[in-house]
Parts: structure tokens; sequence; C-alpha cells
């Protein structure tokens, strides 16, 4: 009898455990926001970046403040190339609390050579933030970044910036924003007048104004509430530009339903804020509104099955590799995304595509370039893992489950080029070099036999003017390219083994491995490629490398 009650009392503490652990982790996840910045170039979502950062208290100064009259590095652009250049190609993540919520901030590439980086970054946050330039309004990279956005239905908020100098209309940018980007947009927060006359914006959804100081270090404390926009108080405020301003309300009040946080997290509405980053302005109003409405993080689908953030079990999935983050340690870093459960340190984990089990006993947090060692980690955060050659783009991680988390794929690439070697005694290093940067994702490496060839395939030049300069001053090696004339990469697989021999004896000098061994058909032209798909349909060819998944 007492054994049964011993028993009992047993499995009642361990069901309590059990329940306890459950409810523990769902107030971690509920409490995280894991999302991205995107933005065509020079629209300042890096300067958005780190005033985000200087409002979650990470950083104690902004980088507009000057010193010796050179201007302070953006705390997010870490790589030596994109000092010298003022943009960033590489993504870097940042997490910092705020109001008892934890962030985790995504910095993308802006520049659209590396599309394919910010592509990759996209599957591993829960929502998105765009930056739109006032007076240069939707941009091609805009329209690219927000196809991929409306690919997932991953929620995306605008931020309008630059109000305080000479910029479109806000109607007009709004309409544009809707006819461009194939989404309704709704003002949650309105420009009184702008350029050299902004005053300041409206909040329409709690009806406070902020006034507008030019404040590139400080945070803007003015707002002043104004439950009836008729008061004589708004004259006072802002003069002339008042009574245009209850006329704008207005037709937006007739115009505009409710603000519908539902189709907002369905990704078919995005609410729009107006602000200057440079000026500290509209920053804040953009974070605290962001932090209440932006979803917590989201189940993933995989080949097995779709994953929940809840479950007990941990699972994630790289979504970057970066080398030499901090050059003089030559470390390898592995960007992975917590999907489900509680990641801890020192535990074994499965590494599905090896089919191995691995325990990472310093796995860290970032703060740009700065890392911070961490026990455990949850759904929704980005932690890094040092890697020793073991992970490649796409890889999952599991507590024993054989899966392999879906949409983080290779496209085809747009610029083909042969890598030669400069100095044949570096051969070693180039050999290395070029492995680590394309496993990064900074381009693909296809290999042509006989010669052990290597071309490399990009979405744009400056990914060759990084990688040359990377190869040279982080591995000591010397490279130049020669162009190559292919038109597209497709991945071929099929059922019939003994056509693809024969395609591969015809089409040699086009044939291709790249880096995880699989056929790969460099076509010479649109004509060439549409001509071997008839002249085989046993085969199929890929335009990204995401069969690979299907094929798990």
């Amino acid at each position: 009898m007492l054994n049964a009650f011993s028993y009992e009392k047993e499995s009642h503490h361990e069901t309590m455990a059990i329940y306890l652990r459950a409810m523990a982790l769902k107030e971690e996840i509920a409490r995280r926001k894991t999302f991205a910045i995107i933005s065509h170039p020079d629209a300042g979502k890096t300067t958005l970046t780190e005033k985000l950062l200087l409002f979650g208290g990470a950083i104690q100064t902004a980088g507009a403040v000057k010193s010796n009259k050179i201007t302070k590095t953006a705390a997010s652009d870490f790589m030596e190339i994109e000092r010298q250049r003022g943009i960033s190609v590489a993504t870097s993540v940042m997490v910092f609390e705020y109001n008892g919520m934890q962030v985790n901030l995504l910095d993308t590439p802006g520049h659209k050579d590396f599309a394919e980086d910010t592509y990759r970054t996209l599957t591993a946050v829960d929502s998105v933030i765009l930056v739109i330039d006032s007076s240069k309004g939707v941009e091609t990279q805009t329209r690219r970044l927000m196809e991929v956005c409306r690919m997932r239905d991953t929620p995306v908020i605008v931020f309008i910036n630059k109000m305080d100098l000479e910029g479109q209309d806000a109607f007009d940018l709004l309409d544009e924003l809707e006819d461009e980007l194939n989404i309704k947009v709704q003002p949650l927060s309105w420009p009184i007048s702008k350029g050299y006359s902004f005053k300041g914006v409206y909040k329409l959804y709690d009806r406070t104004i902020n006034l507008f100081e030019s404040l590139k270090t400080k945070v803007s404390e003015e707002i002043v509430s104004i439950s009836d926009l008729n008061d004589p108080t708004l004259d006072q405020l802002v003069g002339e530009y008042a009574q245009q301003l209850r006329e704008d309300v207005e037709l937006i009040e007739s115009v505009y339903d409710p603000f519908d946080r539902e189709k907002y997290l369905q990704g078919k509405l995005a609410p729009v804020f107006f602000g200057s980053a440079m000026n500290n302005f509209g920053v804040k109003e953009l974070l605290d509104k962001f932090l209440e409405l932006a979803p917590t993080p989201q189940h993933r689908e995989s080949s097995a099955r779709v994953v929940e953030p809840e479950e007990a079990k941990f699972s994630g999935f790289v979504f970057k590799i970066h080398a030499n983050i901090d050059p003089r340690h030559r470390d390898r870093i592995a960007f992975l995304r917590v999907c489900s459960g509680t990641f801890e340190r020192n535990k074994f984990y499965h590494h599905v595509r090896l089919d191995k089990d691995f325990k990472y006993p310093n796995p860290v947090t970032f703060m740009a370039s700065a890392k911070t060692t961490i026990d455990e980690a949850y759904a929704g955060d980005v932690i890094g893992l040092y890697d020793t050659g073991n992970f490649k783009i796409g890889d999952t991680l599991t507590e024993g489950e054989t899966m392999m988390f879906k949409g983080i794929p290779s496209f085809s690439p747009e610029i083909f080029k042969e890598l030669v070697n400069k100095d044949p005694m570096k051969s070693k290093q180039l050999e290395k070099g070029i492995r680590q940067l394309t496993e990064e994702g900074v381009a693909q490496l296809f290999i042509q036999e006989p010669g052990n060839r290597k071309i490399v395939g990009t979405v744009g030049e400056l990914q060759f003017e990084v990688i040359r300069y990377r190869l040279e001053h982080e591995y000591g090696a010397k490279c130049e390219f020669e162009s190559k004339t292919f038109y597209k990469a497709c991945w071929i697989t099929t059922d019939h083994p003994e056509k693809l021999i024969e395609f591969r004896r015809i089409k040699g000098q086009n044939m291709v491995k790249d880096k995880d061994d699989n056929d790969v058909f460099l076509a010479p032209s649109s004509f060439m490629l549409d001509m071997e798909r008839k002249n085989y349909p046993e085969l199929e060819f890929h335009f990204t490398s995401e069969f690979k998944v299907a094929h798990a």
C-alpha cells in the first residue's frame, strides 16, 4: 500500500515537473520577437538598426556621432570590406532586452548582389520591418524582397524614413506601396508636413503628437496628447500645418477600416509608420508598436511534418555560416535558428544530414561582432555554433528525429566566373578559402572535371570583389576571375540513371558538381536549355537546390 502511495506521489511530482517545464518554455517563447530589417540600399536600414539598439540600451552612442572627423562604424557592420565601402554585405544578429521582451534582430545585406543571403535570412525570422526612402519610394530591391515575404506570408511593417528631407507626398507613397508591392497598407502614424517644414507625426492609434527635433544622438521625449484635433493647442504646436493634418486624418479615417492585426499576421496588411532614423525620430514608436503587434516564434515546415515552437524537444536549422568573424581567432560560426524546444549547452544533438550526434560546449549569442556564451536558447532564438566544417546551409539539428527544414534553397546564379590561382605556392589556402566562403553562402562553387576547375556562381559582381578581398586578407591566397558565358545552373535529378549517364557523356563540357556532389548542368543559353529539356524528358532540371529537401 505504501509502495503504491509512493509511486503515485512520484508520478504526481513528475507530471508537475513536466507541466512546469512546459509552462516555462511557453513563457520564454512568448517573450521573443525575431525579425529582420530589409530595404533597398541607402534607404537607412543600418541606421534604423543602430537606433533600435540605442533604444534597447544595447549601445550607448549612435554611429552618427563623429569622433576626430572619422564616422564611427555602424554597430552591425563588422567586416572590414563593409567598413571600407559603407554597405552591409553580411547578415549580423543582434539580441537585446526591451520592456521585458527579448528582441532578436537580424540586419540583412542591403546590396542587391547579396540578395540570396537576405532571402535565406528571411527563412529564420517571424516578421519583417521594411524601410522605404521617402524621396525614392519603392525601388528594385524592395520589390524583390517583398516577393520573398509574400511567398512565405511573412508579416511586414513599413517604416517610411527620411521624412525630414524633401520627398514624396505621404498619400502617394501609400498608393505606390500598394500598387508596386501587391499588399494592402494602413498608416498607424501620419507625418505633419515633410522636408524642411517637417513638424512631427500624429499617432493615429493613440491620438498623440510627437514633435520633431533634429536629435541625432538623443531620444526625443516631447509627446503631446491631442484627444480632439480641433483643439487650438494643435495650431499652437504646428501652426499653419494643423488644418492640413485635420484634413489628412479625416480622409484616412474615411478610407481605412480599423486596423486588423489578424490580417497583418497573415501577411495581407502592412501597417505603416513615418519618421527619421538618422534623427531618432519615430523609432521608439515603431519599436513599441512592433513589439505589441509582431508575432511570437511561429511553426516551421519540415520534410516530415510541421514543427511547433512549444514542442518539448529541440530542433533547429542553419541558415548562415560565417568564417573569421573575429580575424584574430580564425573562427567559423554556423548561425542556427531554434525552431522548437530548448537548446542546451553540452547536450548531444543529432545532425540529420551526417546522421551523427554532436555536442556544443560554447554556443553563443550575438551583439553584432561581440559574442556571449549561453547555457540555453529557446524557439525563436538565433545562436552561433562554432563549427569545424560539419555544417552546411540548410542543415537540421534535432533530438533524434530524422527531418529537414524546408525553404532554405540555393538559387541558380546569374554570373559565372572561373577561379584562377595567382600564387601556386598558396594552392591549399585557396582551396580551403573558397570552400569555406562558398559554404557561407557568399557564392556557389561548381567543380568541373577533368582538372578540378573551380567555377564560382553569384547573383552580382560585388560578391567576386568580396571573395577576392577575403581570400587575400583572411587566407593569404591571391586569385583572379575569368568570365564564363553560362545562362543558368540547373540541378538534375532522374529516376532513369542511364539517361543521366548519357547526358553527362554528351554534355560533358557543361556538366559540373556542386559542393554536395550533386549533378549540375550549366546551360549556355535559354534556347539550349529548352532544347535539352525536350530531348531528355526523363531528366528533371531544377533552378534551386530545394529539391534536396524533397528527396531527403
